[in-house]
Parts: structure tokens; sequence; C-alpha cells
């Protein structure tokens, strides 16, 4: 037996090991599918699936009494998945609320807190930023009337994959009113620093937020001990929603007596919504930035997935993540990244610098190496220009799947695999 078929009987061991195990089973997994994407989409709890179907149920028994009757009374089931997602971020209850879709709660949000005035006027961002963050931004900006252009500037990477913090910080002057950066880098998997970022902003009078999409559920959060300003995420990534399910915003409880940029009835004081009173009263809360009727069948996966991620307890699935990503860092660095294979880790190798997925890349096949592995069963995604992203989810993926990716990477470069599939990438990647 050689060296790497080795590692399996470590991967078996770490396997016998994990507290979490017993988590894989209540996730719909497919009989010879390895499924590495969660950073993407994650998959579907068996009882998330249930949900769909009780909600259905009430919608068909209920009707419109649903809102008011349902097991989670539809009217307030987004101040409800809220309450149940703070714990997860280090929030109090009332700082969060389901909400929209990410962009939308970026809208939301930016509206609020971004009021140029004088020479405050700017925007902070970053270059590796998310695009539909700056597409957002940059509309902001021409809503109040500036320039993206001028207005809206972009801290650089200095390696094209990750960021440092003090490259962000030495942008934080007097002409910048709000900045807004990932939590983690939706390329690389670097986790950014977030209490240091926003201890600087504050410093300089500057208002911070953080698109969290790529973090929630994998990386610990203390938002509200941070002083963070504001957040928003998506919840079908690690927190296994579903495609499309609704987003969540943060809102610190010091800014609860603000003015919601963006106005709708669903973010009106609760107990009087239904009094439809001309002027908009918003709620004191997190839930004062709603607009829309939520998406409630789309949100019925939502109460299986959070009871998942409390029970398992986030510091235990970071934990269980961080192993699974160092097995797999040692892998690449043991046996994959010297000729002929050439496989190198672009994410940061500290645990506190590192986020739930790993890019992993490849000088010059990095797409059609991604195709190898679906071939196979195995499933990742990929960025442009040569990253391939792994995703090994604490919840229900597997030391030894870890190993069978591995495998998986050195027998596609070994055997040409590679060379079954065009170089062009689909519209979806």
């Amino acid at each position: 037996m050689d060296k790497f078929e080795k590692m399996k009987e470590k991967a078996e061991a770490l396997d016998a090991q994990d507290p979490l195990r017993k988590f894989r089973e209540q996730f719909v997994t497919q009989q010879g599918r390895i499924y590495m994407d969660g950073n993407s989409l994650g998959l579907p709890a068996k009882e998330s699936i249930d949900g769909v179907l009780r909600v259905i149920e009430e919608w068909k028994i209920l009707n419109i009494d649903g809102w008011l009757k349902g097991k989670i009374p539809w009217f307030i089931m987004p101040e409800e998945l809220g309450r149940r997602m703070a714990p997860l971020v280090g929030a109090l209850p009332e700082e969060v609320v389901m909400s929209g879709s990410t962009t939308s709660n970026l809208h939301s949000l930016v509206s609020t807190f971004y009021q140029p005035e004088g020479k405050r006027r700017k925007i902070l961002a970053d270059e590796l930023n998310f695009p539909s963050d700056l597409y957002a931004l940059a509309s902001q900006i021409r809503l109040k009337g500036g320039d993206p252009a001028e207005d809206l500037i972009l801290a650089k990477s200095r390696d094209g994959n990750t960021l440092e913090e003090d490259d962000i910080i030495a942008l934080m002057d007097k002409t910048v009113s709000v900045a807004i950066l990932p939590s983690v880098l939706y390329r690389s998997g670097q986790l950014l620093d977030m209490e240091k970022l926003t201890r600087s902003a504050h410093e300089k009078g500057i208002l911070i937020g953080f698109d969290c999409a790529h973090s929630v559920g994998a990386v610990l959060h203390r938002l509200h001990d941070w002083d963070v300003d504001f957040a928003f995420w998506c919840s079908y990534k690690h927190l296994n929603g579903g495609p499309g399910s609704p987003a969540f915003l943060f809102l610190h409880e010091k800014h609860f007596g603000r003015e919601p940029g963006l106005a709708g009835w669903f973010g009106y004081v609760k107990e009087k919504q239904f009094d439809m009173e001309i002027l908009f009263e918003h709620a004191k809360s997190a839930g004062g930035w709603q607009m829309g009727t939520p998406c409630v069948l789309s949100a019925a996966t939502l109460e299986a997935a959070l009871k998942i991620q409390q029970e398992a307890t986030i510091e235990k699935i970071r934990e269980k993540s961080l192993k699974l990503t160092d097995f797999l860092i040692e892998l690449v660095d043991t046996f994959l990244s010297d000729e002929p294979y050439c496989y190198s880790i672009a994410t940061p190798r500290e645990h506190e610098r590192r986020g739930g997925h790993l890019a992993i890349e490849h000088p010059k096949e990095a797409w059609r190496i991604c195709c190898a592995l679906k071939a196979r069963g195995i499933i990742p995604d990929f960025r442009p220009p040569r990253i391939i992203r792994v995703a090994p989810v604490a919840l229900y993926n597997t030391f030894t799947e870890v190993w069978e990716v591995g495998r998986a990477l050195k027998e596609i470069i070994e055997n040409k695999d590679f060379e079954r599939f065009p170089k062009e990438r689909s519209a979806v990647s």
C-alpha cells in the first residue's frame, strides 16, 4: 500500500471519532455521489422536505388562517426564524430578521446607512467581492447623486486571491461614509477579521456592514459584541435552506431608531400592521427593515435546517470544518503539488483566516478538471480563471469523502481524464 492509500486509513479513523457523524443521516445524500458544493447550495435536510409539505398542508386546510394558525404563524415567521438564527451569528434575538434576498437586503441597508454629506461621499468595498454587491453599491451611489467611478473605492488584492486588512484600513479616510465587505471571500475562502475591521472603521467615523453569505453556518460570528453596524446573508449555502430560500439581515440594536431607507408594509410595527395607516411607523427592531410579504413556502425549509444547526452547535461545526479542510490541504501539499499534478491551495492556511471552503488552483486545466470530477460523481464548482472550489461541509461530508476527492484529483491528471472535456465552460459553473 503506497503512502497516499495509507491516508485513507487516517480518514476512516477521523470519521470514527467524529462527534457530528450522526447528522449526515438527517440529509438527503445520493449513493455514488460526493457533494462538495455546499458553499453554493447546501443539501436538503429530510425534515426540511417535511416542512414544505406541512406548510402546503396548512395552506390547503387553514387557507388564509395560516397567517395566524400555522405551526409557525406565517405572519410572524420572519421574526421567529430571525430569533432562531440570532445565536448562530452572535446577535440579540431582535437584531435578526428573515427578509427578501441577499441583494435586496443590501439595497435596504445601504440606502439606510449611506447618507453622503460634505466630504464623506464614498463607499469602501473591495475588488474581490461578489459582483452582485458591487452592482448594488454602484446603483446606490447613482441614486444619491454620485458617480461610482469616483465614489466607489475598491481595496486591491496583492495576489488576486486574498485581501490584507491593513490595506483596507489604509483606505478608511474622512471621505468614506460606509464600508461594505465580505466576511469570507467567495473565490478563495479567505475569512476577514471582522472585529478588527469594525473597530478600525468606527475609530474613523465610518459605518460598516458585512456580506456574510459564505460564512454563516460555517464560521463563528459575534456581530453584536463586535459592534458591527449591519450584515446580510443568504440561507441556501451552509444553512441548507434550498434554492432561493429567503435571506436574513442583522441590524445592531443601536440603530433601531434610524428610519429605513426602503420602507414596506411588513416593516411596520407588528401590532398595528393591519391598521393600514398612511404614515409609516417602522418596528424598532431588525424587523423594521422588511419590505414585502415573506415567501412562506420557500421559508418552510428553514425550521428544520436551523434546528440541526442549533443541535450540532456552531462551535463543533467550525471545529470539524477546519479539520476537513486541514486534511484536504495535507493531501494537496503532500501528494499533489509537484509535477505532474501542479495543484496549489489559494486559501489562507491559518485557521483564523479560513472560511468553510477551499480554493484549489490549477494553472491550466481547472475548468476541465471540474468537469472530470463531476463525471466521477464528485461535485465541486469552478471560479475563473483557475480555481476549483471544494466545500467539505461538517454536517454531512466525511473525511473519507475528502480522501476520495484527493484520489480523484490525482487520477484525473495521471490518466489525463480532463482531456475528454471541452475548454469552453458552461453558463452555470
